[in-house]
């Protein structure tokens, strides 16, 4: 098939509570959105940068200029175009994964529906649903965490994960466990927020029996985690530090990690997530799908990812309310813990016009002159 242009929206839509990590709070999400048209019919991409670059050095405006400059002209000019031949053709131009991904999701999922296959199996799915956990933020209170927490195990999610930071780690997680038990599956996530100085302090963690702790160091410090690993007995996932197939195994063959964390944004699309999944399985690693406040869009094509046989955890693969009132598709809701996967051609899902309308911001397209409504 041939591209013909991309429009590039840019949609801002209210979170139901502000979401706090250690790299900031977020009250709305604000994000890019694409829609590929090519000879053979339209397809939907999703970028995970956010406004700021704070969890990595890609954000929003940086990627609208990178695409509009540099991606799109170069797949405009490639000729005949598949999902396949996307970062091939990209490759000259170095790094900007999470907008590669975003443009090769949107051509791979124009694909898919031209020939009426689901993402789930073009990736490799063995599974028709996929179990679910939520990301709780750094919250003000004690209190108020257990109270979101057990808002939470009450509406089915099968793991929790808390978000920490220095003074914010040991006595949540002791919380936590006080109140629900030793038998909810808990986790922990700092986005690199510790050094290898808070040994001690990590090592505090290791009495509650943990999943894992993901992303305590920064990302290039991948010696730096496998050193922390000698030291502590909580399993280390790495999140940030891996972008690529080979960067997973680098890091597995460091014993730098005992699970990944995969994000198709982070690792620049889903074909490369689809690498690192076949990387880790083929080292027994488990891994599983990180989110990124995706709407529903990007939401289908992860439930999608994370029905692969590898993905033995479960992902941050939340339902559409965990984040947005209304979402600009049809809602992904939570069954006995569990999203259901997309079954319908490509994504599975498809923007609602007026809801899509009411949180654009702003849209403009690149390619051959046309009318856009």
């Amino acid at each position: 098939m041939k591209l013909t242009g991309v429009e590039l929206l840019r949609v801002r839509m209210p979170l139901v509570a502000p979401f706090r990590t250690s790299f900031g709070t977020q009250a709305e999400r604000e994000l890019l959105l694409l829609r590929a048209v090519t000879s053979e019919g339209e397809g939907w991409g999703e970028c995970g940068a956010m406004v700021d670059p704070l969890y990595s050095s890609e954000y929003v405006d940086g990627v609208e200029h990178v695409l509009r400059t540099f991606l799109v002209p170069a797949l405009l000019a490639a000729g005949d175009l598949t999902a396949n031949k996307v970062a091939p053709l990209l490759a000259k131009f170095k790094g900007h994964r999470m907008a590669k991904g975003a443009l090769e999701m949107a051509v791979l999922d124009a694909q898919l529906r031209a020939h009426g296959v689901s993402f789930a199996t073009a990736l490799g799915s063995t599974s028709d649903s996929v179990p679910c956990g939520v990301s709780v933020g750094i919250m003000e209170t004690i209190p108020q965490l257990l109270d979101v927490v057990g808002g939470y195990l009450d509406a089915g999610y099968l793991r929790i994960k808390l978000k920490i930071e220095p003074g914010w780690d040991v006595e949540p997680v002791r919380a936590v466990r006080e109140r629900f038990g030793g038998d909810i599956l808990l986790q922990v996530d700092a986005n690199t927020a510790y050094t290898l100085s808070d040994v001690p302090q990590l090592q505090r963690l290791d009495p509650f029996e943990l999943l894992l702790i993901e992303q305590p160091l920064e990302e290039e410090d991948v010696l730096g985690h496998a050193e922390l690993a000698k030291h502590i007995r909580t399993p280390i996932c790495l999140d940030e530090s891996v972008v690529s197939a080979r960067s997973a195994a680098d890091a597995i063959r460091l014993g730098a990690c005992r699970i990944v964390n995969i994000k198709p944004s982070r690792v620049g699309g889903y074909l490369e997530a689809r690498r690192v999944h076949d990387v880790c399985a083929a080292h027994g690693v488990p891994v599983w799908c990180g989110g990124m406040i995706e709407t529903g869009l990007g939401r289908a094509a992860n439930v999608a990812l994370a029905s692969l046989p590898g993905f033995t955890l479960p992902g941050d693969t939340s339902a559409s309310d965990r984040f947005y009132r209304t979402d600009i598709t049809e809602p992904f809701v939570l069954e006995a813990g569990r999203l259901p996967v997309p079954s319908g051609p490509g994504l599975g899902v498809t923007p609602i016009a007026e809801r899509l309308a009411e949180v654009t911001t702003a849209k403009s397209w690149l390619g051959a002159a046309r009318s856009i409504a």
